[in-house]
């Protein structure tokens, strides 16, 4: 399956296939692949390395979640204590308004 044929893209702007790269297949929809197609043009970039970056962007905002679900959960079976962190009050530095 090619590009349609009002896409051109400049091959010197894909990375070079690498051997830790591999190649898949999906299937999305036309209105997405549309989406796509006029985001690579514009950012003069390739399917596969915007995808690649969407891919990561939500991997690392799953990860993001999972930690802040985890630290969630710890302050919720060890609660602050009153005064567990009195002593650093006077530290504290907000800036002036």
């Amino acid at each position: 399956m090619g590009s349609p044929p009002d896409v051109e893209y400049d091959v010197s702007l894909a990375p070079h296939w690498a051997p830790h790269m591999k190649t898949i297949q999906m299937t999305i929809d036309e209105r997405l692949l549309k989406s796509v197609d006029k985001i690579t043009r514009a950012r003069k970039t390739t399917r596969s390395a915007f995808i690649r970056n969407a891919l990561e962007a939500e991997i690392q905002r799953q990860q993001i979640l999972e930690d802040e679900i985890r630290h969630a959960a710890g302050y919720a079976a060890k609660p602050v204590m009153p005064g567990e962190f009195g002593t650093w009050l006077g530290e504290q530095d907000w800036g002036t308004p």
